[in-house]
């Protein structure tokens, strides 16, 4: 993984739009990003590991590709680019492909982009903003882990989600990790 400040400028959000100012895996965590690299190969075990120290009981493996979603591709990027957030823990780990997240830093508000490649697994928490994007080879093959039933509820950024109690219980948690 290649952590760095989106660069902000038009054109495809498929391509790397890097800044050329790297985000440390210490700034990460200081956002309540986790990160790990595991090898594909016999990645199984190691995953079931990361849950069940997770109590993560569920998961699911989903394909994005323009050859795979057909018709509903661009509809599909589109809105996996939104800026929103989720109530749970959103944990992805690339069997196969790459392509991006971009986080929101707080309290700054600027985005950080992370160039994730199969083996990379990262743990976005509960209530931070992010966007997803496939790069310019448009595919990936991603291990989805939820703590209960499969489900992907996007809450788009918007009035509603900054006094949302789960966004604010994140926002909190950042406190908390700054006194530290």
């Amino acid at each position: 993984m290649r952590a760095y400040y989106f660069d902000n400028l038009p054109g495809d959000q498929r391509l790397p739009h890097d800044s050329a100012r790297p985000v440390s895996l210490d700034a990460l965590k200081s956002l309540n990003l986790l990160y790990m690299n595991i090898p594909v190969d016999g990645y199984e075990e190691r995953i079931a590991t990361v849950a069940k120290e997770g109590d993560y009981k569920n998961h699911d493996i989903i394909s994005i590709s323009k050859d795979g979603l057909g018709d509903q591709y661009n509809s599909k990027i589109k809105a996996f680019y939104e800026e929103h957030m989720h109530e749970d823990d959103e944990l992805r780990y690339l069997l196969a492909g790459s392509g991006y997240f971009d986080i929101r830093e707080a309290p700054t508000d600027s985005w950080i982009r992370l160039a994730l490649t199969a083996g990379d697994l990262i743990a976005l928490p509960a209530g931070i903003y992010h966007r997803f994007t496939l790069d310019t080879d448009d595919n990936v093959r991603t291990v989805r882990l939820f703590k209960d039933v499969p489900k992907w509820t996007a809450l788009n950024r918007g009035p509603e989600t900054e006094t949302h109690p789960i966004r604010l219980a994140y926002l909190k948690s950042l406190e908390t990790v700054a006194t530290v």
